[in-house]
Formats: C-alpha cells, structure tokens, sequence
C-alpha cells in the first residue's frame, strides 16, 4: 500500500511520465514494428501520471484509482486483542 500511496503523489506521477517518455524514446531509437509498439506502451505511464491512476496498485494491495490510494489510512502492522 505504501508503494500505491507514493505513486499517487505529485513526485510519484512526475516519475511515472518521465518513466513514460523514457520508454518512448526508447522505442524511437529501435525503430521499425518493434519501437512503434514500445512507444506505445510508454503512453500507459504516462497517462497513468496524467489521469492519476496506479496499474500497480491493485497489485501491490492499494487502490486503481489514485485519489483512494491517498484517501485511505495508512497500512502497517496489525494488532489484535488477545480474546480471552
């Protein structure tokens, strides 16, 4: 979660287009089929950055939408009672 919540911040989505156009100009270097496709996948970060929306959350056990991932209280260790 805190990995979502990181991402969901102004400095997280900043790295997320640059990521972006790194991989796009990765993929104009490459040229041909194979670079169009990789500059093409370098649009998801960056529309990830602009929208604000983390495709890692749900995997790393936040939120798609970033505003949740802000919005929900931070994750740590979990205490019980002990049930007598």
């Amino acid at each position: 979660m805190a990995f979502a919540r990181f991402m969901s911040r102004p400095m997280g989505r900043i790295i997320r287009v640059v990521l972006g156009l790194a991989i796009i100009a990765s993929g104009i270097w490459i040229g041909g089929t194979t670079g169009i496709v990789v500059g093409l996948i370098g649009l998801a970060p960056i529309a990830a950055g602009a929208f604000n929306f983390c495709l890692a959350g749900p995997i790393v056990g936040g939120y798609f939408e970033g505003r949740k991932n802000l919005e929900a209280p931070p994750s740590g260790p979990r205490r019980t009672t002990p049930q007598h």
